[in-house]
């Protein structure tokens, strides 16, 4: 902040009536002080202080400053005071967003748990199958599925999740199993958001684009369609396990499946990050932890 060291040092010396006794009050040398004190006269371009071996007086131009900044030194430690309370306690707004199906069945239940802990955060949780820009739509934080791309935030890992390849019974009796991922696209493939699928072929990632007439943002319409025989699709884990469990339906390629995609915790590169964000981020990876039905590394 400009000038801000030396109109410090100002008042300092006019309320202890020396530079001696304001360099001890700010644990400072009497000619850092005198420095300070000159450098603001000349960039003020008026002489603030008359000095002489005994006292100083203040001159009307130095009194007029005196007036306008006598208060400042106690404001600023006042607002550095108000700003270390707010970081100790978790309280004020924090916004969040979240695929649809994942955040309603895990990221919810956890986080009002948390408030529970903690009611005087204000949340707005929105849950969209949309990849949000968290700058400029002002979100504290995002729970993101599969590979971390974007260098311009920071993320922490949540969980590890699984992509199966599945089809219901009646599609496979009626069009038979794919047996390479070059037989993909001659099979009706049910696509989400992202055109391609993730595989892993001797031993290495491998995305596999796929082409299709039917597409949907919804992973429960997905579900829902490949339970009918519309088609193959790649689901994460959770929308799955039950049908696969149940025989309702089959895992397709599991060579070529992928051991594991991450859930992860992205929030936008700040100096420090707040007290609400690091809790809450500690408290969902924890909880993932103790009690995941994921996946966890």
């Amino acid at each position: 902040m400009k000038n801000w060291e030396a109109m410090a040092a100002f008042v300092e010396v006019v309320r202890q009536g020396s530079f001696s006794a304001a360099a001890t009050q700010l644990s400072a040398s009497t000619s850092h002080i005198s420095r300070l004190i000159t450098q603001l006269e000349s960039e003020l371009g008026a002489t603030l202080l008359f000095r002489t071996t005994r006292r100083i007086r203040l001159s009307d131009a130095g009194e007029l400053y005196y007036q306008h900044c006598r208060d400042l030194p106690e404001a600023l430690s006042s607002a550095e005071e108000a700003i270390s309370s707010l970081n100790q306690a978790l309280v004020g707004k924090f916004t969040v967003t979240c695929a649809t199906t994942f955040g309603e069945r895990y990221i919810a239940p956890l986080i009002n748990d948390f408030l529970l802990e903690h009611p005087k955060i204000e949340l707005d949780f929105h849950l969209t199958n949309r990849s949000v820009d968290l700058i400029e739509e002002g979100y504290d934080l995002a729970i993101r599925m599969g590979s971390m791309k974007d260098s311009s935030h920071l993320s922490r890992r949540l969980c590890d999740r699984v992509e199966y390849l599945c089809a219901s019974r009646d599609y496979v009796d009626q069009h038979g199993m794919p047996h390479t991922l070059a037989e993909l696209n001659k099979h009706k493939c049910l696509i989400g958001s992202n055109s391609h699928w993730l595989f892993q072929q001797n031993g290495q990632r491998k995305e596999v684009k796929i082409n299709s007439q039917w597409r949907s943002n919804s992973g429960k319409a997905i579900l829902d369609a490949v339970r009918k025989g519309m088609g193959i699709a790649q689901l994460p884990d959770y929308y799955v396990n039950d049908d696969l469990a149940s025989g309702k339906l089959i895992a397709l390629l599991p060579q070529y499946q992928y051991p594991y995609s991450g859930v992860w915790l992205v929030y936008p590169k700040v100096r420090q990050a707040s007290p609400k964000l690091q809790s809450i981020c500690d408290y969902l990876i924890q909880r993932f932890q103790d009690d995941s039905p994921f996946h966890t590394k």
